[in-house]
């Protein structure tokens, strides 16, 4: 299969974007920056694309004008190990004017969203005892922020 390339569109925020991204996520990096030439739209020297990597995996962020936003249509889902990376990523990612959001979801200063879950989590929600995943579910959708604790022991209750 081809590789698939995330392209995100931005007014003219791609950079500023790109750079966030990388800081929040390990093993990232801006890989290529282009500018607008003579040809325009945008007036030659002002950002185009950004190509970066999060963690291996590829995006591009394209300055393409207003015309288009960000909505929960689409999202990107972190699959965290535990709390403690669950808790990093939703810091991060809320800082500088994110909004917090329900059953883990979030969106960033960019109006990105993102999905910040433990990858526990779909063991608890697929539980075979469904009376144990009701209580999981109900607890989760009642959060924002994912406390696995939380949900463990809503699941665990009888």
């Amino acid at each position: 299969m081809p590789e698939i390339t995330p392209n995100l569109w931005f007014d003219t925020a791609s950079k500023d974007a790109a750079e966030f991204y990388v800081s929040v996520f390990p093993n990232s990096e801006i890989t290529n920056v282009s500018y607008y030439g003579e040809a325009g739209p945008r007036p030659a020297g002002e950002v185009l694309t950004v190509d970066f990597v999060l963690d291996g995996q590829r995006f591009t962020a394209i300055n393409g004008g207003p015309q288009f936003h960000f909505d929960e249509a689409v999202s990107f889902l972190v699959n965290c190990a535990d709390q403690d990376e669950v808790d990093y990523y939703w810091a991060k990612l809320t800082e500088g004017g994110g909004e917090e959001g329900q059953c883990g979801w979030l969106k960033d200063k960019y109006g990105l969203s993102w999905q910040i879950v433990p990858i526990e989590m779909e063991k608890l929600l697929t539980d075979p005892d469904a009376g144990r995943a009701e209580r999981a579910m109900g607890a989760m959708l009642a959060m924002q922020k994912i406390d696995l604790a939380a949900i463990k022991a809503a699941a665990d209750a009888s």
